[in-house]
């Protein structure tokens, strides 16, 4: 699930049902404690950390975008212009995980058996579905707001959809869903006692309409822009979500050819909706009441085509978020925004006045600052002494709270603190010269919706529960990584590790409740 944070779990746990994440906490095994260990917590690395079992300083995939130094340009992580939309005359299937260093668990599955197993991943964004499949799978299909359709890419070898897919986009159903308004499930005064009041100014306003208040008009929204884009930003998005995970299901007949079968599943619209309304909006819990509708759908389902020993689940999130800035000052608490342009502003600035009119910034992107190490060479200047000179001049800016060259990051080990995220999460080829990280409740984003990205816990904390085959109900407190996911499941299925895996298996924990 995208952007859940790990106490929407408890905080909700009153409103939810009794067939979806209630289910899970109740017949499963959940880690109460699991967490992320590297800086940024953006969904790429997020989805890639899951399935690899390692950090981005391992697998690569180290924000959303990074500079790249060869073209000068910010790049999207899983932009691949050589590759082609399939279904659809649009550029939104011009994407693939070649990106990825790292094989995933899907990856060593195929490997295991000469690749007879099928790994699926399904998604609403490009990289919550490539990334999860792996360089090796079978396919990853997303969401095209163009059309509002599903498609892909030519990476994975096809020249058209499967058969299933193409008759799951002509049922049209993100036609069906924007033609309903967005009701809250529940009467509205019940999400009082979890939400602030329903019109704030903390909240995004959807074009078209005047003011956040429920019920959100979209079929008017709908008809007025003509783009499916809508969709992803309400619970309809985790709905098709489901949908097309089922459909998958059916299509691939995944665990019904003798082989095990692996379908990754990101419900991307919690993240989208935390974004626009934050973790105090009556948007965001009516999102996850719905969503555990969808949880539900998807377990029933199971139950009705599966045998429980045949199955295993896993839930977890690709990162937290973060209060809302101005929700937080209005009760007196510490929060705040920092501007990365401005930021990017002020070191071209210093660098001006620092080395006489020589500019050595290339670019501030994701809390990192890219330095242009021809010029400095030219001039025989010591690169980490300028890295460093940059990182003492960030100090001083509002809301920066620590900061850390590459050089210093390459020459270390750091293993605890805020520089052990940061080392985590940087891989020399593609990080900057130098980190910042801003002060907890600070970020780069208006007082509208809220954000992530921080190693804090709003951010690292996320939902870890297992369900299925070998599972027994429990719970543990204890310290576990997100990173132990992918060889926790090679240890169920009997599989080598991912190739760049750092975490560990715990299993250990429910065999020793049997």
């Amino acid at each position: 699930v995208d952007q859940m944070r790990y106490d929407y779990l408890y905080k909700y746990y009153d409103k939810l049902s009794d067939k979806g994440f209630k289910r899970l906490l109740r017949e499963g095994f959940s880690f109460d404690n699991c967490q992320y260990d590297y800086m940024p917590t953006y969904t790429g690395p997020g989805h890639a950390t899951i399935f690899t079992g390692t950090t981005p300083s391992v697998h690569g995939i180290i924000s959303n975008d990074w500079y790249v130094r060869d073209s000068a340009k910010i790049m999207y992580c899983a932009t691949d212009t050589r590759m082609k939309t399939i279904g659809a005359n649009t550029s939104a299937g011009q994407k693939s995980p070649h990106q990825l260093l790292a094989t995933t668990i899907g990856d060593e599955l195929r490997l295991s058996n000469n690749f007879q197993s099928k790994v699926i991943g399904v998604a609403l964004k490009d990289r919550s579905a490539v990334f999860p499949a792996g360089r090796g799978g079978n396919a990853a299909y997303w969401y095209d707001a163009a059309n509002g359709a599903f498609v892909t890419s030519s990476y994975y070898g096809m020249t058209q959809l499967p058969e299933w897919l193409q008759r799951f986009n002509a049922r049209k159903l993100a036609d069906k869903y924007l033609s309903e308004k967005w009701e809250t499930l529940l009467p509205i005064e019940q999400y009082a006692r979890y939400c602030a009041a329903d019109n704030t100014a903390y909240e995004h306003v959807f074009e078209g309409e005047t003011t956040s208040s429920f019920p959100h008009d979209l079929p008017k929204i709908f008809q007025t822009s003509g783009d499916y884009e809508i969709l992803r930003s309400t619970p309809a998005g985790s709905h098709l979500t489901k949908d097309i995970a089922i459909a998958a299901l059916e299509g691939e007949k995944l665990g019904k050819n003798g082989m095990t079968d692996m379908l990754t599943v990101s419900f991307s619209s919690p993240d989208i909706i935390g974004h626009g309304f934050g973790p105090q909006s009556i948007e965001v819990m009516d999102c996850y009441l719905r969503l555990d509708q969808d949880i539900a759908d998807l377990l029933t389902y199971l139950d009705q085509h599966y045998q429980q020993q045949e199955v295993l689940v896993f839930l977890t999130a690709d990162h937290g978020a973060a209060q809302n800035i101005g929700y937080m000052k209005d009760h007196r608490l510490s929060a705040g925004s920092v501007s990365e342009s401005g930021i990017e502003t002020q070191f071209r600035d210093f660098s001006k006045k620092r080395w006489n009119g020589q500019d050595f910034v290339l670019a501030y992107s994701s809390q990192q600052l890219y330095l242009d190490h021809t010029k400095i060479t030219q001039l025989g200047i010591s690169l980490a002494d300028v890295q460093q000179q940059f990182a003492d001049f960030a100090l001083q800016f509002d809301g920066v709270a620590q900061t850390i060259t590459a050089s210093n990051l390459r020459n270390n080990d750091y293993s605890q603190g805020i520089l052990y995220f940061v080392q985590n999460g940087f891989y020399a080829k593609r990080s900057g010269d130098v980190a910042l990280n801003y002060n907890p409740g600070y970020m780069d984003w208006s007082e509208i919706g809220t954000s992530h990205g921080s190693p804090f816990n709003y951010d690292t904390h996320v939902p870890l529960i297992w369900y299925g085959a070998g599972i027994p109900a429990g719970n543990s407190s204890a310290a576990v990584r997100v990173k132990d996911i992918a060889s926790t499941v090679a240890m169920v299925l009997h599989l080598p590790f991912p190739n760049g895996n750092l975490g560990n298996p715990l299993n250990g924990y429910w065999l020793k409740r049997k």
